[in-house]
């Protein structure tokens, strides 16, 4: 399944100087330095989108469509700008004007993430009336934890929100309300171009989630949008399109929006990478107190974070904040039938679950030949100097001993083991 996964961070093997920057910063151990350039080791990425923000040399890149990848059999092209967006700006006061911005881009339509977040968050607080649920639950909106999760933290793969994440919702949404609308229209006619902060963002449209096809189109860098619309909006005159979103919508781009919806207190909301793997790590051994839902952003200060970002995020953050003043909290509710406290329908779940994933971390599959193996990785890895200097390639002395046993590199690799040999040999020839 790893092999069939497709990836949105690239490697420029040209300008990677082998520094050991995405070495040290990657979460899942997926970068190797062999012969004096970076390697990313498909099988272990989660496409978050770290490596790209601290390489200086931009040997990495996030990989988007462009908008004029679109196919022209599409009569209909619907924007899905995430709520992110709307913070890059700088005095943007009204998001009608950034809206009908996007019109002028030569959309069709344009759908906000955010009106779906509203409906998510609803769905969120009447699944977890549900009884017998795993807790806490997991939010399952950054596809980038999600795969962190199932790589890493298996055990946790039943907390996962089984819910859509809104900008799958609203793909659907506004494909369905366009056919509607203009019933002259074909269903493949119709595409939706989703506007997105990160890397993740785009694999989850090339893979889906938990084998839930997605149903978006197109994934634009949202860096690439703010170019384009930064000299449309000077140009656009306020009240000619709407925004349909509340505030608890709009909340979403920064970390704790999305808890913040349940309305509840026994919540954790957490953001980067690093503090992430804490709370999962916190999770997994039973040391956090009783929670009912925790929600975890792989970027700093959330989607506003982003690697196709263009704001710093918490100049951002603090625009959407502004936003309080001008919006209502929410605008969009749940339209069913069944008025049943924790009924949730079925197209806001996910297909199937999330624990049918098997990770790549194993060495063999011959059960005594993996033990063999992992005896082999312990052996090697007390003959270590275990300080994670990175110099042999590896990010860690134990993920150094892995590469030796699974013949990847040689054991002479480990620079500290070697200059101590040498200084031996010397100390010898006296």
């Amino acid at each position: 399944m790893a092999d069939e996964f497709q990836h949105s961070v690239s490697l420029d093997a040209q300008k990677c100087i082998g520094c050991t920057s995405c070495l040290r910063q990657c979460p899942t151990e997926a970068i190797r330095i062999r012969d004096g350039r970076a390697v990313i080791r498909t099988e272990f990425c989660i496409d978050c989108g770290r490596c790209v923000r601290v390489c200086q040399h931009r040997a990495k890149k996030a990989v988007f469509d462009k908008l004029s990848d679109i196919d022209p059999r599409f009569k209909w092209r619907i924007a899905l700008p995430a709520p992110a967006l709307y913070g890059q700006f700088d005095e943007l006061t009204d998001i009608g004007c950034l809206l009908q911005a996007l019109m002028n881009c030569g959309f069709d339509e344009v759908y906000e993430v955010a009106r779906s977040a509203e409906i998510i968050s609803e769905c969120t607080r009447r699944y977890m009336r549900k009884p017998n649920i795993p807790r806490p639950v997991i939010s399952s909106a950054c596809p980038a934890i999600v795969r962190l999760i199932r790589l890493r933290f298996p055990d946790l793969c039943d907390n996962i929100l089984p819910i859509l994440p809104p900008v799958e919702y609203a793909s659907r949404v506004a494909k369905a309300e366009a056919l509607k609308k203009h019933p002259e229209l074909k269903p493949d006619e119709i595409c939706t171009v989703f506007i997105s902060p990160c890397p993740a963002k785009t694999s989850y449209a090339k893979n889906g989630l938990s084998q839930t096809k997605s149903s978006i189109d197109y994934v634009v860098s949202m860096r690439e949008m703010y170019i384009k619309l930064s000299g449309l909006l000077k140009k656009t005159e306020p009240g000619k399109v709407k925004s349909g979103a509340g505030i608890a919508g709009v909340k979403w781009a920064s970390s704790g929006g999305e808890a913040e919806g349940l309305y509840s207190d026994r919540y954790l909301a957490a953001d980067d990478m690093d503090n992430a793997i804490q709370v999962l790590d916190a999770i997994e051994t039973g040391k956090l107190p009783a929670l009912e839902f925790v929600e975890l952003d792989a970027c700093p200060g959330g989607c506003v974070g982003g690697a196709a970002t263009v704001e710093n995020p918490y100049i951002a953050k603090a625009r959407l904040l502004s936003f309080r003043r001008s919006l209502p909290n929410n605008r969009n509710y749940l339209d069913v039938a069944d008025e049943s406290p924790d009924f949730v329908p079925d197209d806001a779940m996910v297909d199937s679950p999330f624990n049918e994933y098997v990770p790549p971390y194993r060495l063999s599959e011959d059960r005594f030949e993996a033990m063999r193996m992992m005896a082999e990785i312990e052996k090697i890895y007390t003959l270590l100097p275990q300080i994670d200097c990175g110099s042999c390639g590896a990010p860690t002395c134990r993920a150094f001993a892995e590469d030796v046993v699974k013949g990847e590199c040689r054991f002479d690799d480990c620079i500290v083991h070697l200059k101590e040999r040498y200084q031996k040999e010397q100390e010898g020839s006296l």
